[in-house]
């Protein structure tokens, strides 16, 4: 079978005209990571399972000793790979083809392209009547003060990340940051967008272009959120490892729910410290402030 980096003559409606290389892992719902733990939780002898997967991924001996203690190793290799750069639906396309588990490839290859398409907000291509080439309108017009004649898009500091039920402290936060000598300068979903629009692409738009960072004010509701669990894991897919600080998480109360894995390795700013929560918005600030 072909590497995933060879080309092709594939016709133009092929998955091949799809660069998974470029699309983040967690494009991949739950659905589809629970088919592929169906595939490599179990241990064989003749076909290779997740621990073969963890090594091509970089993991070590330690840490993939300390998978075999969850329920679901796959499901938790992949959560913690997806935030690793390198990682990719490309990528991960390619370490499945090289431990040869062309099973897996050709049972989940399908759905794996759907996700991506919806991802790129590409419909599938059908014959056309002409030779035109499909166009993809560039996002304009989405904010409050775009021009809706055109010109340079509007640009914030930071994309708040939240839900409706924090819309209290995100007040409190436009108080504190915009409202303030710091004039920093947020992207409030609520205040800030225009409806009629995709928001996933939206979002996405804003987030990856528009804004230079993200805060995810963390709670119980955001915990259950697939918006925030969307937003969230596309911002750490556009700064793997956290290198370029672009994203920051806040905790303005306590959560009874679990914290989520994939921010442990990112140092929280919490507003719920009542030792440090003289310094907190002053930290924030500054940390939002940085070029």
């Amino acid at each position: 079978m072909a590497s995933c980096e060879e080309k092709s003559d594939e016709p133009p409606d092929s998955p091949g005209t799809i660069d998974f290389f470029s699309i983040p892992l967690f494009v991949l719902n739950f659905a589809l990571r629970k088919k592929l733990a169906l595939f490599l939780n179990p241990s064989s002898v003749v076909a290779a399972d997740w621990t073969g997967l963890a090594e091509e991924m970089g993991f070590d001996y330690l840490e993939i000793k300390n998978y075999e203690r969850s329920d679901n190793p796959t499901g938790k290799l992949l959560e913690d790979w997806q935030v690793k750069e390198g990682s990719s639906v490309g990528r991960l396309l390619e370490l499945l083809r090289k431990i040869e588990r062309d099973d897996i490839l050709e049972d989940l290859t399908p759905a794996i392209e759907g996700y991506c398409r919806q991802y790129l907000n590409k419909p599938l291509q059908v014959p056309s009547v002409d030779s035109s080439e499909p166009k993809i309108p560039e996002l304009s017009g989405i904010t409050t003060r775009d021009n809706p004649k055109g010109g340079a898009p509007e640009l914030f500091d930071a994309f708040i990340c939240y839900c409706q039920a924090d819309i209290e402290f995100v007040l409190e936060m436009i108080k504190q940051l915009e409202q303030s000598e710091s004039k920093l300068k947020l992207c409030v979903f609520d205040r800030d967008v225009l409806p009629g629009s995709c928001v996933w692409t939206i979002t996405s738009e804003l987030i990856e272009k528009r804004c230079k960072r993200m805060v995810a004010v963390i709670s119980d509701d955001y915990l259950v959120s697939d918006a925030c669990d969307f937003q969230t894991k596309f911002a750490l897919s556009l700064s793997p490892g956290a290198r370029d600080k672009r994203l920051i998480p806040v905790k303005y109360k306590h959560i009874k729910r679990t914290f989520p894995s994939i921010l442990r390795h990112i140092t929280l700013c919490d507003y719920t410290n009542p030792s440090t929560k003289a310094w907190f918005w002053k930290r924030l600030a500054k940390a939002l402030s940085q070029p």
